[in-house]
């Protein structure tokens, strides 16, 4: 006999349903998000459990790798695929667990991509790397604010900013709390640009681009960092059945519904993955500099579009050609990319 189990999982628990292949209810309870527990309370159907599905969720890590450790068949839900109960007057966590296993019994499970648990530390450090990257943009955005406001003249780069110091913020600004918000801005720019030097001195120095993603850096505009990021991110590209398939992964197309040439309404644009779609986006805003029909191709759009439309019609491109570079083990071609 074998078994399904439904875990609806949450911050500090879980529920617990247990079917049959029939669809009999055989076991159901909470349990602490405590694994020595979780696996006592499952070791008697550890023999007959055919797949053990885990709701995606921020804090999934530690139950998913603990359950495949012990030799337990894990999929990880992808609740952005499915409707739960449209016509249902109560829900609860026994029946989010139970309506898990049932759409596992009846193999219309939508499943999202579980990382390799070895590389996932080397990944998740390049997201906080470009979270403080993002992070420092805004507190020079916020001092080129200040700066404005206080004396009317034109924005300070970022170059200048980071060549300023106390002594110069007094002589930028005559008022007291104004020079403290200054100073307050300058030093939380220079923390977090230390803290990025040592997160990527660490991720150079650990990761390493395997033979199939070395090729990204030909890429215009993909250097080390970012082709670690899209490495990372991507994993396998072999799950991917077509370049648009991993573009819409990418967050590189608009999410639109026509019909008869006409909008009916959008999709969700969140859908995807938004750290290859930072990675592209950053691609596309260098390859402009240094990649000639990369600029005219984004001269062109900007003459009909926003310039925030045409870098991510430039970002599309290029992670189009990422796939195919990745697929098929080639080098970049600019004269493929823009006939």
């Amino acid at each position: 006999m074998e078994h399904i189990i439904g875990i609806d999982l949450h911050s500090n628990n879980g529920y617990y349903g247990i079917i049959e292949p029939d669809g009999k209810r055989v076991f159901h309870r909470r349990l602490a998000n405590v694994l020595p527990t979780v696996l006592r309370t499952l070791d008697p159907y550890h023999k007959t459990a055919s797949s053990v599905i885990v709701e995606s969720t921020y804090n999934w890590y530690w139950l998913v790798d603990g359950l495949m450790q012990h030799g337990y068949k894990v999929k990880l839900a992808n609740p952005a695929k499915f409707t739960k109960y449209n016509d249902m007057k109560f829900s609860d966590d026994k029946t989010d667990a139970f309506f898990l296993t049932e759409l596992e019994r009846l193999n219309i499970l939508p499943t999202g991509h579980i990382y390799p648990g070895s590389e996932r530390p080397i990944r998740d450090l390049l997201r906080r790397r470009m979270f403080l990257v993002r992070h420092r943009t805004s507190m020079i955005n916020s001092f080129q604010s200040l700066a404005s406001r206080e004396t009317g003249r034109d924005s300070i780069n970022a170059r200048q900013i980071g060549l300023l110091d106390q002594e110069r913020i007094k002589e930028l600004f005559s008022d007291e709390y104004v020079q403290l918000a200054g100073i307050s801005c300058l030093e939380t720019i220079k923390c977090i640009t230390d803290q990025v030097k040592i997160l990527e001195s660490v991720i150079l120095k650990q990761a390493k681009l395997k033979p199939e993603f070395e090729r990204l850096k030909t890429i215009p505009g993909v250097g080390k960092i970012l082709a670690l990021t899209i490495m990372y991110e991507t994993g396998a590209i072999s799950r991917f059945k077509s370049p648009g398939n991993y573009v819409s992964y990418c967050r590189c197309v608009k999410s639109v519904h026509m019909s008869n040439g006409k909008k009916k309404g959008e999709g969700n644009r969140k859908n995807g993955n938004r750290y290859l779609s930072w990675a592209y986006v950053e691609a596309a805003h260098y390859a402009r500099s240094c990649c000639e029909p990369a600029k005219k191709f984004y001269q062109r759009k900007l003459a009909k579009r926003n310039a925030a439309v045409a870098r991510k019609a430039l970002a599309s491109k290029l992670c189009r050609a990422a796939y195919y570079i990745m697929r098929d083990q080639t080098e970049f071609d600019v004269q493929k990319l823009f006939v």
